[in-house]
């Protein structure tokens, strides 16, 4: 019998998620079917309860679920926990795990694909919603000197820095930016979605800094920027991929070779 599992988002059309895991799948020779869920804003708990009475097995969470996908679960591991949030949702008789691998998928492209090292490093996160959730915990058990997480609403950074509860991590609104600088700057705000931004100074990017920008498959104004700046730039194709085949090994127990598939995407 085939295994069901899809990606639940609003919006969702967009998602890369089912190739990819058919990918996976033919790979690693596993019977699954995976769909594009779009779930109404106010409605995410019924979406997920109709899919698993219709014999679904898992779920990835898109934006702008994966806080509420927290709070559906039973159960959720410790980087789930840290988060607050989580991406992957596993169902079972006893019911729902959720887990995030946000973190690990970002942590895995930026070291295994494109050889930058987090220990002793100067990072900046733009954004303090779910897509940065799943980051921090990560990047800080990965050795970085200093995390900064700016956001538009800075009590919303400062509750995601409490919860993480270490001396390198800091909080602070886009206003305080001016005078600092970064050797890594991630864009986990939403506006890569748009045709904007972050409000932030060209001095946050050090000499020699990655801007990384978790949107993936579009050249965003915040790419746009850091290149004007001298910065190297990567999009989220990477982490995308690196994220669902640590997903992929929750439900299956197997992860599947990613580079294929990343440069696959990078092809299209």
């Amino acid at each position: 019998m085939t295994d069901r599992y899809a990606v639940i988002g609003n919006p969702v059309a967009h998602s890369k998620s089912p190739w990819i895991h058919a990918e996976f799948a033919r790979s690693t020779r596993q019977d699954i079917e995976y769909l594009r869920i779009e779930a109404p804003h106010d409605a995410f708990a019924r979406t997920v309860g109709e899919f698993r009475s219709a014999s679904g097995r898992g779920a990835n969470v898109t934006l702008p679920f994966k806080e509420a996908a927290y709070r559906y679960c039973d159960e959720v591991s410790p980087a789930g926990r840290l988060a607050g949030a989580v991406n992957t949702l596993a169902f079972a008789p006893t019911g729902t795990r959720g887990d995030n691998t946000d973190g690990s998928g970002l942590l895995r492209d930026l070291t295994a694909n494109l050889g930058f090292s987090i220990r002793g490093r100067a990072i900046l996160v733009l954004g303090a919603g779910g897509a940065a959730r799943g980051l921090l915990g990560p990047l800080a058990g990965a050795g970085a000197a200093q995390i900064v997480i700016a956001n538009r609403t800075v009590a919303k950074a400062q509750e995601l820095a409490q919860r993480l509860s270490a001396p390198s991590v800091e909080a602070c609104g886009f206003d305080a930016l001016a005078g600092r600088d970064f050797e890594l700057v991630i864009n986990a705000t939403s506006a890569g979605m748009g045709d904007d931004a972050p409000p932030i100074p060209k001095s946050v990017f050090r000499k020699g800094a990655l801007a990384y920008e978790l949107v993936y498959g579009r050249d965003t104004l915040f790419l746009a920027l850091a290149r004007s700046c001298g910065a190297a730039t990567a999009d989220g194709t990477g982490m995308l991929v690196e994220q669902a085949a640590d997903s992929f090994f929750l439900w299956r127990g197997i992860r599947p070779d990613t580079a294929p598939v990343i440069a696959a995407l990078r092809a299209t």
